[in-house]
């Protein structure tokens, strides 16, 4: 490596490692803990609030429904703001909301309160993914953007690692507090950030920004948009379904053992922060999203598959199989990456934060779904007949899914 090579690699590894990205990962980190906490002290905190052990499946799958209906929401709101407003303005709203609501959490003393504030948590929750890929893909390089998101999403998925570890070591109210907490330590170092060159470009300008129904009055950028969101829907059916509520399926399935969910959380997102990474990296070897993307997809296909033959075995390699299936989903970080990429900068935070957060809001009916589908046929096959639905409208959209590895982002979409 001569001199100017070695010049190069040395600015490519300061710009992948710059502020917004550290910031954006430790961000997204505190993030993932907040989100997948309430999946993990779910039981115990139901239990402690007076729930009755019968009510425990349906209580907590309503608060789960809370909570993604605020994110489903938030993702809206602060798409909207971000364009309109700037990316900053999301990163220090959505974070100070959801760690006030966090911290509220810990108070809780019946089921209507734990729901509204799970609410208000999705909503402060929905912001800081969508702010911190927009910020991240815009201060990038383009042959860059790819190793920038893989870091935010590799260094972000930890936090559930954590979240378990605080769960297992302190009761269920100080693991809330504890959260709140990070979040707002968090919010002192976003103060040093600085906002997105391409934004402040637009900012002054008479441009339509976060107008969130110009997604609708083209007709390709509409199926572009729907098409972006359908994709990511396998992964928080594994992770909403399959995973948060593993003890159920695991009994199901006659594991022998217990299996807790903080177990299965914690043992999924070592796989997904290894999917992530691999998924990242992998893109930008190969110079190419879409490849990447159906190889996650037919791994996903075999880790829900191979789920429900888990029949008989021990809870250890029923965990071990929970980190499969983390791996297999680990397209996250590249599925949110593609999406923003595909839109202008004038609603490129909308896309990147609602798209996201639609896909945590369509666990809504994806539970009813399964739910409903429960009734019927069992715990088992309804997990199946609703995997199986995801996974081909997923494969369907992969099969329009536009290339956008370094595509030139300095544009605005017109009406």
């Amino acid at each position: 490596m001569n001199n100017s090579e070695r010049a190069g690699f040395s600015r490519d590894i300061r710009d992948i490692f710059s502020i917004p990205v550290i910031v954006a990962a430790l961000g997204y980190f505190v993030d993932i803990y907040d989100l997948i906490l309430f999946g993990i002290v779910r039981v115990q905190s139901l239990k402690d609030i007076g729930v009755e052990p019968s009510e425990i499946l349906n209580q907590g799958i309503f608060l789960l429904d809370m909570q993604m209906g605020g994110m489903l929401l938030g993702g809206f709101l602060w798409g909207i703001i971000g364009d309109k407003k700037g990316r900053l303005k999301i990163l220090f709203g959505s974070i100070f909301l959801y760690s006030a609501a966090n911290i509220a959490n810990a108070y809780v003393e019946s089921t209507s309160g734990y729901a509204v504030w799970r609410f208000i948590a999705g909503i402060g929750l929905a912001g800081e993914l969508g702010a911190g890929v927009t910020l991240v893909l815009e201060s990038l390089p383009g042959g860059l953007r790819g190793y920038g998101t893989t870091i935010v999403a590799t260094v972000g998925v930890m936090g559930a690692i954590l979240a378990n570890y605080i769960a297992k070591t302190f009761d269920w109210r100080m693991a809330y507090l504890i959260g709140g907490g990070l979040g707002m330590a968090l919010l002192i170092m976003r103060i040093g950030v600085y906002e997105s060159g391409m934004y402040k470009q637009i900012e002054s300008s008479t441009i339509s920004k976060g107008n969130f129904f110009m997604l609708f009055t083209n007709r390709e950028r509409f199926l572009k948009y729907m098409k972006s969101i359908m994709i990511g829907l396998p992964i928080w059916f594994c992770v909403g379904i399959l995973i948060l509520l593993s003890p159920e399926f695991a009994k199901a399935l006659n594991v022998s053992g217990t299996v807790s969910a903080g177990e299965a959380v914690t043992a999924c997102y070592i796989g997904l922060a290894v999917g992530d990474f691999s998924s990242g990296f992998l893109s930008q070897y190969l110079s190419c999203r879409r490849k990447v993307v159906l190889l996650f997809l037919i791994f996903t296909s075999a880790a829900a598959a191979g789920y429900f033959m888990l029949g008989g075995v021990s809870s250890g390699f029923f965990y071990m199989f929970c980190g499969f299936i983390g791996f297999a989903v680990g397209y996250w970080a590249l599925f949110i990456t593609i999406a923003a990429e595909q839109f202008g900068t004038n609603i490129r935070a909308t896309v990147a934060s609602t798209v996201p957060n639609i896909i945590r809001g369509t666990l809504i009916p994806i539970t009813a779904a399964f739910q409903f589908a429960k009734g019927y046929a069992g715990i088992l096959r309804a997990g199946a007949i609703v995997g199986i639905v995801c996974l081909l409208i997923a494969f369907y959209a992969y099969y329009h899914l536009e290339e956008t590895f370094d595509k030139d982002l300095d544009y605005v979409e017109t009406n």
